[in-house]
């Protein structure tokens, strides 16, 4: 993490979060991996994470194509929440966005792939059309983006298998708001905003 990098973050990356909460914990329950959701970032402040995810906080069965807020949603709401950042070679960065922005067009057509994660567990492929869950969807953004990780399907990539993946470069991982490179404006910075967002994730559970 040095300051050249700092200063022109052009790789793509992949950030593995869990968030604590039941969805993951169920998720976390089959599958024992430390993290259970992905996102792709396209800057080292994450500005910029790319997902498929709940799009209402009320409502977690709400999901599709997300841009995700870092620095609010569910991840202020839930201020335990632990990640680990790998990196991508720069040369992707371009092929990414554009693929990104591909998504972004499709808008509500693109659904979450419940079923899909059933398909993971039973080692079995499925994936309806314009339908993914969020590892699927970062392995088949990167594969479109001429960065194929794996050998078998984005279908069947769990966020575990990023992790374990020997091309990535870790950057980071502990507690998400410790990362060192997150915009620090954007952070709760007094006590009674501390005390709220421990607050709001305890009630959601």
């Amino acid at each position: 993490m040095g300051g050249q990098e700092e200063r022109k973050p052009r790789n793509v990356y992949i950030l593995l979060t869990d968030t604590g909460t039941l969805f993951t914990k169920l998720i976390k329950s089959f599958t024992g991996a430390p993290y259970n959701h992905a996102s792709l970032a396209l800057d080292l402040d994450l500005h910029r994470a790319y997902s498929f995810g709940r799009k209402s906080l009320s409502n977690p069965l709400a999901a599709g194509f997300v841009e995700e807020d870092i620095y609010g949603g569910i991840f202020r709401r839930h201020p335990d929440t632990r990640c680990v950042l790998l990196r991508l070679s720069e040369e992707q960065y371009k092929h990414a966005g554009t693929v990104l922005e591909g998504f972004g067009r499709a808008g509500e057509r693109c659904k979450y792939n419940l079923i899909g994660l059933l398909g993971i567990a039973l080692n079995i492929r499925i994936e309806p059309r314009d339908r993914y869950f969020c590892s699927q969807f970062v392995a088949e953004a990167l594969e479109r983006s001429g960065f194929g990780l794996f050998e078998k399907p984005p279908a069947l990539v769990a966020p575990h298998d990023f992790l374990l993946h020997p091309g990535l470069d870790k950057i980071f991982e502990g507690p998400l708001y410790e990362y060192p490179f997150l915009d620090r404006e954007l952070l709760p910075d007094s006590a009674a905003e501390a005390e709220h967002a421990i607050l709001m994730a305890t009630e959601s559970g």
